[in-house]
């Protein structure tokens, strides 16, 4: 089973093969995340991504609110869904929450939302996680639609330094149950990975443990091998990470482009088959520029994966 494909640059992309056959249904209204700096880079989002198309706008620490809710002002006019970050430990307190979700409505229309806790060690204020971002009810009583979580499938020294998974798992079964409680629609964001076992048994963990929130994959999109190690390293992928070490032990393949084709072959026929169907949609992390990303998505996806742009002409 192929774990990582790679092509020879300036090489004629070939038709895809008939394994290949599930990517267009998996990844069809997938997400994409975008941080403010890189979307400056992006002349017209409608050339790469389908309409509505829901992009995470990510909040690294330090990123001024304005320029974020200029970032989803921008996608809002440009015809997609913006889902901007809600970091717990990067917000000073109820105040500057309040604000936030504030200034996302009035100013870009924003209805939904990713928290989670965030890149930093040392809480800025009181708050340290999601939970307490959702018990806060700024966001049930803004009103917001969709509210997402994130999701481990290789677990999170930060949360189970043991490197098991009982914290995050007990912090999962916390949110389905406000979930449940909630107007909202929930789902689990992950961190990316590029084995496709490993997330099917963790998949299927949740359901067992009675944790009905669909879950939306994080994927890697096209990036030079070097590249996807950095970001494994700095997000603590752990079994993936070894995956990429080892082959990075082969020279040839250092200077070619990973893409996520046979990775997202084999989700595909996994869940054909039944496995993991609490998988619901795939979420990219463009590691190697918006731009390959959704090129690639554009390649693979089939009709529903086409442009904006290019629905308007036809």
């Amino acid at each position: 089973m192929a774990l990582l494909s790679f092509r020879k640059p300036g090489t004629a992309r070939a038709e895809p093969p008939a394994a290949h056959g599930g990517i267009p249904a998996l990844i069809e209204g997938y997400s994409i995340e975008v941080m403010p700096r890189t979307a400056a880079k992006v002349e017209d989002f409608r050339a790469l991504l389908p309409a509505g198309t829901r992009v995470y706008i990510a909040h690294i620490d330090g990123t001024e609110i304005g320029d974020m809710v200029a970032t989803a002002r921008r996608l809002r006019d440009e015809g997609f869904e913006p889902m901007p970050h809600f970091p717990a430990r990067s917000i000073e307190g109820p105040a500057t929450l309040a604000d936030w979700v504030r200034r996302y409505q009035a100013e870009a229309g924003v209805t939904q939302g990713l928290l989670l806790g965030g890149g930093i060690a040392t809480p800025r204020g009181e708050y340290h996680s999601s939970m307490q971002l959702l018990e806060s009810g700024f966001f049930d009583d803004a009103g917001f639609t969709h509210l997402h979580v994130a999701g481990h499938p290789e677990g999170n020294r930060d949360i189970d330094p043991d490197g098991g998974e009982a914290e995050v798992m007990a912090a999962l079964r916390w949110k389905q149950d406000f979930a449940n409680r909630s107007d909202a629609q929930f789902a689990i964001a992950t961190q990316f990975a590029f084995e496709a076992d490993g997330v099917v048994a963790w998949a299927e963990r949740l359901a067992a443990a009675g944790i009905e929130m669909p879950v939306h994959l994080g994927i890697a999109g096209p990036a030079k091998l070097q590249t996807l190690i950095k970001f494994a390293i700095a997000c603590g992928v752990g079994t993936s990470l070894s995956v990429l070490q080892k082959r990075a032990k082969d020279v040839t393949k250092l200077l070619l482009p990973f893409e996520p084709t046979d990775l997202l072959a084999d989700l595909a026929a996994r869940k054909a088959a039944g496995d993991a169907s609490n998988i619901e949609r795939i979420h990219f992390f463009p590691l190697g520029g918006i731009k390959a990303n959704a090129a690639w998505a554009i390649a693979h996806g089939g009709a529903a994966a086409q442009p904006a742009s290019a629905a308007s002409v036809a």
